[in-house]
């Protein structure tokens, strides 16, 4: 086994400082999306507890399309329609799951997908099982997505255009423009593919995202992942009943895996009602930001966070580790990010601010990321 090309690899890994390993949570909480602090919410824990209580299932027995399909499972799509203001909402097992299923199916052979560069990796997986033709547009730049369009448009491309953003970038923390990607959305026909994983309940009015107002436009497609700010589990894709219909009956993700269990659809749908009316954590959460600026990125030299994640940027693998071991000894949980995951000479710390720590503790956090850096 030594000499099998997978034990070379990983041993390849560790000397370049890539080794992944699973590492138990401790130390306050500066890795998780729990953004809202709702992954112990009573409420929605009393939600499941009562439809355990009634009977509803553990498991949903398959996949959607066989037994799997339960009214808990089509109660929280009905919700989630109401509340993000969509026609049709498809309830996943997770967003990588979806955006595999939102990718590979939705764009056909002989269109466009335009992606940002930086975007999820799920995405760049359902862009691979895609027959539609894909390329990447510079990180946040509007005008790179226009050219790229008008070039393929002059070579003779007829299709439809899909534009692919995360609304909220996972590993840097800005935003996409989403103003200017709509303006060039109606000037091309083109379609919009919008990961709201990290914009969910903490922007937008009722926390509904980045892309509220967009969301009921025939041509836009919303993912809305469960199990970051919402604290639950699962995804929400949300769009045009037309493209709802056609992930049903085309989507690889969707049709052959077991559908999710009924307790955590009954759990989303408390997580909606949570975090709608939830402006009073979304204010919290903004003034720990504020504490972030001041503790953390201005004695570096960093922009102040437009967003609650913070990159801070190391370039090196082993460095980027190093650091993220000594503060998680210090007792802050926070996690060196490497490549693939972010490009190459990037390796940062991803700060990730949540309401499972207090303003102190992001002022402690301060003083021990500037000790560690030393």
């Amino acid at each position: 086994m030594k000499d099998a090309p997978h034990a070379r690899q990983l041993a390849a890994l560790e000397a370049r400082g890539r080794l992944r390993r699973l590492i138990p949570r401790s130390g306050r909480d500066f890795a998780s999306n729990d953004y809202l602090g709702f992954s112990r919410d009573p409420i929605i824990a009393q939600s499941v507890a009562d439809a355990v209580a009634r009977g509803v299932p553990v498991g949903s027995g398959g996949s959607r399309l066989l037994r799997g399909n339960a009214p808990e499972h089509e109660a929280v799509e009905a919700r989630a329609a109401e509340f993000f203001r969509t026609p049709a909402a498809l309830f996943m097992a997770n967003g990588f799951a979806a955006n595999l299923a939102v990718y590979g199916a939705l764009p056909q052979r002989g269109d466009l997908i335009v992606a940002d560069e930086l975007i999820h990796a799920s995405a760049h997986d359902g862009m691979a099982r895609s027959k539609a033709t894909t390329l990447l547009a510079r990180h946040n730049d509007a005008q790179s997505f226009a050219d790229i369009i008008a070039a393929w448009r002059r070579e003779g491309g007829k299709g439809c255009v899909w534009i692919g953003v995360e609304t909220l970038y996972s590993m840097d923390g800005d935003m996409a423009p989403l103003a200017e990607l709509t303006a060039i959305a109606a000037r091309h026909d083109a379609m919009l593919l919008l990961d709201e994983a990290h914009g969910t309940g903490v922007f937008g009015p009722g926390g509904r995202g980045l892309s509220a107002g967009l969301d009921g436009a025939d041509n836009v497609v919303t993912l809305h992942t469960c199990g970051k700010a919402m604290g639950v589990e699962g995804a929400l894709v949300c769009g045009p009943r037309l493209y709802i219909d056609y992930l049903v009956n085309r989507a690889r993700p969707f049709i052959y895996s077991t559908a999710p269990s009924p307790l955590m659809a009954v759990a989303v749908g408390a997580a909606i009602d949570r975090i709608e009316r939830a402006d009073n954590r979304r204010d919290r959460l903004s003034v720990i930001r504020q504490d972030a600026a001041e503790a953390i990125c201005q004695p570096l030299g960093l922009p102040r966070p437009r967003s609650q994640i913070i990159p801070v940027i190391l370039g090196d693998d082993k460095r980027a580790m190093a650091t993220a071991q000594t503060l998680q000894e210090a007792g802050f949980d926070v996690r060196g990010i490497r490549p693939p995951t972010v490009p190459a000479g990037t390796a940062r710390l991803r700060i990730s601010l949540t309401l499972n720590v207090g303003r102190p503790d992001v002022h402690a956090l301060g003083d021990a990321l500037r000790q560690a850096l030393r």
